[in-house]
């Protein structure tokens, strides 16, 4: 990521607010405003665009932090962090269903905010760092498929992809050495990799089911990778574990 990194701030505790970006200054970050509506968030996240929005779950209004979170999400792929000082089970399962990067609670602590802004830089970083092919007529033969790099055609293994996740208009390939960004959705992925071996778990991932480490009662693990499972995909997968 080049230059500092850019944080939009939605708090609507002024005094709160303005201690968060004295702190965010301090360590270097760039502070792009304070909103105290989730109306204002979305409308300062399209204009400014943020690095990283770091959300208070509890706005007042009608959109709450987390409803806010999922607007924003539908047009930009943004990293969310909640502050929050609610710990209910309610409001812990909506707010996972926006994959925030981190939680840090109310009261807010330095050392918290520090550390989790430094994790989700580091994030942010790997995100980046993937190998985009702007130009994608997917091509997929029995055991491979080509995707365009570099003005040439490249050979990935099918049995070498680990998930494929989307983002946005894009489909994020993953391999255990490299991550390759196709201008593809992903329900054309999964019409183009074969069924046996790939199959969609959630409406942002699909997975090798060769590759599964874990499987728990809401989410998959893979290569250390936590990916959420959908209620409506559970019963398949699992149908489809047991005939393995």
């Amino acid at each position: 990521m080049d230059g500092r990194t850019r944080v939009l701030v939605v708090e609507d505790d002024m005094i709160i607010a303005a201690n968060i970006c004295l702190q965010l200054t301090n360590l270097d970050y760039e502070v792009t405003g304070i909103e105290t509506r989730g109306e204002e968030a979305i409308i300062h996240a399209k204009i400014n665009r943020p690095d990283i929005i770091l959300m208070d779950v509890n706005l007042k209004g009608e959109l709450d932090g987390i409803e806010t979170a999922k607007i924003i999400q539908k047009t930009s792929n943004i990293p969310i962090i909640y502050l929050t000082a609610n710990t209910d089970e309610t409001s812990f399962a909506r707010a996972k269903e926006t994959h925030p990067y981190a939680f840090i609670p109310k009261p807010l602590n330095s050392v918290q905010l520090q550390r989790a802004f430094a994790l989700v830089v580091e994030q942010l970083k790997d995100r980046n760092e993937v190998i985009e092919t702007p130009e994608i007529p997917l091509q997929v033969l029995d055991d491979r498929i080509f995707v365009r790099y570099n003005g040439q055609m490249i050979k990935l293994l099918l049995g070498d992809i680990l998930y494929v996740e989307a983002d946005r208009n894009y489909c994020r390939i993953v391999t255990p050495s490299n991550q390759y960004l196709l201008t593809t959705t992903l329900k054309t992925m999964e019409g183009k990799l074969p069924k046996q071996l790939f199959m969609r778990v959630h409406r942002s991932y699909m997975v090798n089911i060769a590759k599964l480490d874990v499987v728990a009662d809401g989410h998959l693990e893979i290569n250390r990778k936590v990916i959420p499972m959908g209620r409506v995909h559970k019963g398949s997968l699992l149908k489809r574990i047991q005939t393995i």
